[in-house]
């Protein structure tokens, strides 16, 4: 859809009122812990576009979304109490398991009793529409065959952008900036909510996205374009927007990395973090998204492997009991599930003893959710002999089992047709126009002529834009408006991450460069790159280069439609908000 100007005058007027309603409620909190912006953000409004009440009786309405009830926590427990230790300790953990066979997933749960999988890139097969539903039916198949009634977490990161385990089919989708750039919790509800219709087609039940991470800038090497933005209140609303998505189409949204991984600049897959700021310092910037979700409902946070300096110097938060007990739970206020960020990590595994030890201390320090430990076998005996030592109770398990298991079935709902897998190109073409943020030049006429000269990017990259741009009518050769794709080298995540391959790998080609003497230069991950453009040179950030980015990229260079996203980061002397088109 083109963006006029009558549109987004009234995109304007919404966040305005959205941003004051962010400061009166802030202005209202006391002590150190910020109380949250909108309660409602993502819990109860109805969406302009189609993410409020469904007609489809397969997905629920915002107001079926959020946390369990006291009543189904209540059965749950009663469920799972039925379990014996070893049967709890395997339920708490979500593990990794190899290959794309269709009993792979199975055979770990049988194995070892887990409550779920994961599924990392290596576990999806080449034919997704079928191979997957038959992985994930497999596996909850597995769940009824070692005697539980209740669904398997079957989970996944999908954020978009570099982070996205499963590829085409599936609508492709930017990076986590773009959701801050577009700045509209609405549009941000509509794109989650068909994403994770399509995810739970494939027989998904929970995906560890959105990133609620605030970025600090350039310095940030493993969050970057996964973060939509350096300004809390804009990450909050894309944060809230997407959680009420995801739940609406039957997922368990899990927001991460708490206590907030955007400020920090040693990378966990590699190593700890340690985060030296003040928690004074925390809760007006890293904790406020978080915080704000958790007024709104959101039902599951991700832990980080960083070091709180201010409040336990000596672990990693995800096993601190006084960060993830005393800040989340009794200070934020958070009642979901508290899910851990890998455990096979570098962070965790370099010091925790591959993680079965590590798993134990999780547990103890307030975690439900074991995620993807080095070793399962290991965690699973490790957490029964803790219990049998007297470390830990068996009524934390049973805690932390039941919160598992009425999350999983308060969340779930009938999956859609597999038809409606990549059926979301279109509304990623509007998020693409509504995000993809000018910086020079003019909105009002083309910024290119009827021919181009392309040059940076990746193969791919340079391909997928000169297919939209020939379908628009522009000859793309050697002569005309030079187009410069500038692609990667911002996201370095996960190089060495253990078990299904880094986060990196994800990412696709990057093929960076581009020319000095470019009339247009096109940042397709985080824009900073642009600061440096060439006197006179338009810039265009369009945070991810997928079919639907490049589509609208094209209608923007072509006149056919306004770039309607604001920089969601300084980027030289343009400040939070700048666009040449606002």
């Amino acid at each position: 859809m083109t963006t006029t100007m009558s549109a987004t005058t009234t995109l304007r007027v919404r966040l305005t009122a959205l941003a004051a309603t962010g400061a009166l409620a802030l202005a209202g909190c006391s002590g150190g812990s910020p109380d949250g912006d909108k309660p409602s953000t993502g819990a109860s409004s109805s969406s302009k576009s189609g993410s409020g009440s469904s007609s489809q009786g397969q997905n629920r309405t915002s107001a079926d979304a959020g946390l369990p009830t006291e009543a189904e926590l209540a059965q749950a427990k009663k469920d799972v109490e039925k379990l014996t230790t070893k049967q709890l300790a395997g339920q708490v953990i979500v593990g990794y398991y190899p290959g794309s066979r269709s009993e792979a997933a199975a055979a770990a749960i049988r194995k070892d009793g887990l409550g779920g999988v994961i599924i990392m890139g290596d576990n999806v097969p080449q034919d997704v529409t079928a191979g997957l539903p038959a992985i994930t039916s497999a596996a909850q198949q597995a769940m009824k065959d070692t005697g539980r009634s209740w669904p398997a977490v079957i989970g996944i990161d999908q954020e978009g952008g570099p982070v996205a385990r499963i590829k085409a089919p599936v609508t492709q989708l930017p990076g986590g900036m773009a959701y801050g750039a577009a700045d509209d919790a609405e549009l941000a509800a509509k794109i989650a909510k068909g994403q994770g219709q399509e995810l739970r087609a494939l027989g998904v039940t929970m995906v560890f996205a959105p990133d609620a991470d605030v970025t600090v800038g350039p310095q940030d090497p493993t969050i970057a374009v996964r973060s939509p933005g350096s300004d809390p209140q804009r990450v909050s609303r894309a944060v809230n927007g997407q959680v009420k998505g995801f739940q609406e189409a039957g997922l368990v949204p899990v927001i991460k990395h708490f206590p907030g991984h955007g400020s920090v600049t040693t990378d966990t897959h590699v190593d700890y973090a340690v985060q030296s700021q003040p928690v004074s310092a925390l809760t007006k910037r890293d904790w406020v998204p978080f915080a704000n979700a958790v007024k709104a409902g959101a039902p599951a946070v991700m832990t980080a492997h960083i070091v709180l300096k201010d409040i336990d110097p000596n672990v990693p938060s995800t096993l601190s009991n006084k960060v993830l007990t005393g800040e989340l739970r009794d200070k934020l206020g958070f009642k979901g599930l508290v899910v851990t960020d890998g455990m096979n990590m570098g962070a965790i595994v370099k010091k925790f003893d591959k993680g079965a030890a590590a798993a134990v201390s999780a547990l103890k320090a307030g975690a439900d959710v074991v995620l993807m430990p080095a070793n399962a076998t290991a965690s699973v005996a490790a957490i029964e002999k803790a219990v049998a030592s007297g470390e830990l109770t068996r009524e934390r398990l049973v805690e932390s089992a039941a919160r598992i298991v009425a999350t999983t079935r308060h969340q779930q709902v009938k999956a859609p047709a597999t038809n409606v897998v990549g059926a979301h190109g279109k509304d990623a073409e509007q998020f693409a126009r509504e995000s993809i943020t000018q910086l020079g030049g003019s909105c009002d006429k083309p910024l290119v002529g009827k021919s181009v000269r392309l040059d940076g990017g990746s193969t791919s990259d340079r391909a997928e834009l000169t297919k939209a741009l020939t379908a628009r009518g522009i000859t793309v050769g050697s002569s005309g408006t030079r187009v410069s794709l500038i692609a990667g080298g911002s996201y370095n995540a996960g190089k060495a991450s253990a078990d299904g391959g880094s986060e990196a790998d994800s990412a696709g080609g990057s093929g960076a460069g581009s020319s000095t003497k470019a009339g247009v230069q096109v940042a397709l991950d985080t824009p900073y790159v642009l600061a440096s453009r060439p006197a006179g040179a338009v810039g265009l950030a369009t945070y991810g280069n997928t079919p639907s980015t490049f589509a609208a990229l094209a209608d923007i260079l072509a006149g056919k439609a306004k770039a309607g996203g604001t920089l969601p980061v300084a980027v030289g002397d343009n400040k939070v908000g700048d666009s040449a088109c606002s």
